[in-house]
């Protein structure tokens, strides 16, 4: 067959190859390794105790009825989304009787799971926001810098975690919001920071509002995991919800992927909590248009199983009881991992096992203990360190253990 270039030569012959993503790279090489023993601790995943991905009971129960309703039909949904989902992912987050609610001062589209819900939240900014700078926690979800420099704009880091202590460098963060340019947008996770397990505590979340309301700063924050923390989707939610009480305005990106085990459905919103109807309205309009040469209408099936679940009284409580099964579960094995360290003797304190919550621990290995534990003990997890605890099992955490006390003590 002729080329299409008279010359013979790829019109793409100048495309340099990139580099594989870091995490997917990590991912290929565990499907590749043959040994029986090996463990998956990359991807933030929920696994059974059988290692194999679970799909909740309220998900299939839901599916069914969707298959059952004969009046379904497959026809494109409208920009912003399936309508039903909208108005209850707002509540779910923000609280029902939330005023900014009932006042129609939010306004709500679906988006292509969490990742894009931020880059329409960051295209929106880009186009009709007057300040272009935005703060990241350092560190922060690998993909995180990437929805922003897509949109445009100039990114800065504040300190956030604190590595001598495992926790959170509470005074660095003040200090560097302190140092924003008035109008700045600062990226906060609302709980079960990725990638260190790190949350504030409701005081601290507190004098965070108080100085960015005072600096005039905008709030945007990653809604990934709400009541995978606690088990308490309430709880999960106050870091957003003082910054709605006080009347202010704030942008939330939300991600049902985690917390319905629907990963591969894609399925999240963006919400903007404004001052006014009135600015609700105009801005759903702009959204809608950003939207439309983007993805153009979201995916129905992942959006009308999250709302067939939450209009529904009965499947809410069936599903806020599988999700405490699931964060109990976590925190147990936390509990074991820290236990068969401590067994062990093994050197260092590894209590931030336990303090951290949700999917992730940050655990303090170097990237030279983690390639070495990768080489020698067929276990797979990020370079700087983080483990996915819910890719473990009761029969996995000695075996992880062993291989954490060798790496640490032949590699201090």
């Amino acid at each position: 067959m002729a080329s299409s270039n008279p010359n013979g030569v790829s019109a793409f012959e100048d495309v340099p190859g990139a580099a594989e993503v870091p995490v997917y790279a990590v991912m290929a090489a565990f499907s590749k390794d043959p040994s029986p023993v090996k463990l998956n601790l990359v991807f933030g995943v929920y696994r059974a105790e059988d290692g194999k991905p679970h799909v909740l009971n309220v998900v299939r129960r839901a599916e069914r009825l969707l298959i059952e309703n004969m009046s379904a039909n497959k026809e494109y949904l409208p920009i912003a989304g399936l309508a039903e989902f909208n108005k209850l992912s707002a509540k779910l987050v923000f609280g029902a009787d939330s005023p900014a609610i009932t006042e129609n001062r939010v306004t709500t589209v679906q988006c292509v799971s969490g990742c894009g819900s931020l880059r329409i939240g960051a295209e929106f900014l880009a186009k009709h926001y007057h300040q272009h700078i935005v703060y990241l926690p350092q560190p922060t979800y690998g993909n995180h810098p990437n929805f922003f420099l897509a949109a445009g704009h100039t990114l800065k880091t504040y300190r956030y975690y604190d590595p001598t202590t495992h926790g959170l460098d509470f005074q660095g963060l003040l200090e560097d919001l302190s140092c924003a340019s008035s109008g700045a947008i600062v990226l906060l996770q609302a709980c079960g920071h990725n990638p260190t397990g790190v949350d504030p505590t409701f005081e601290q979340w507190e004098q965070i509002r108080q100085l960015i309301r005072l600096k005039g700063l905008l709030p945007f924050f990653d809604c990934a995991y709400q009541g995978f923390v606690s088990g308490n989707l309430d709880m999960d939610a106050q870091s957003i919800r003082i910054f709605v009480a006080d009347g202010g305005e704030c942008l939330v990106a939300q991600s049902y992927s985690k917390i319905m085990g629907i990963y591969a459905e894609r399925v999240g919103a963006l919400s903007i909590v404004c001052k006014t109807a009135d600015v609700a309205s105009r801005v759903n309009s702009q959204l809608k248009l950003v939207i439309r040469p983007m993805h153009s209408s979201p995916p129905i099936h992942g959006a009308a199983i999250v709302a067939t679940i939450l209009k529904d009284r009965e499947m809410v409580t069936e599903w806020t009881v599988e999700l405490k099964a699931m964060v109990d579960r976590i925190i147990k094995l936390r509990q074991q991992l820290y236990d068969a360290l401590h067994d062990r003797g093994t050197p260092g304190d590894w209590s931030h096992i336990t303090r951290q919550v949700g999917l992730y621990t940050f655990s303090g290995l170097n990237e030279e203990q983690v390639a070495l534990m990768m080489k020698e003990y067929h276990i797979y997890m990020s370079s700087d360190g983080r483990i996915n605890v819910a890719g473990l099992s009761e029969k996995t955490v000695p075996y992880l253990a062993g291989a954490i006390h060798a790496a640490v003590t032949c590699m201090r």
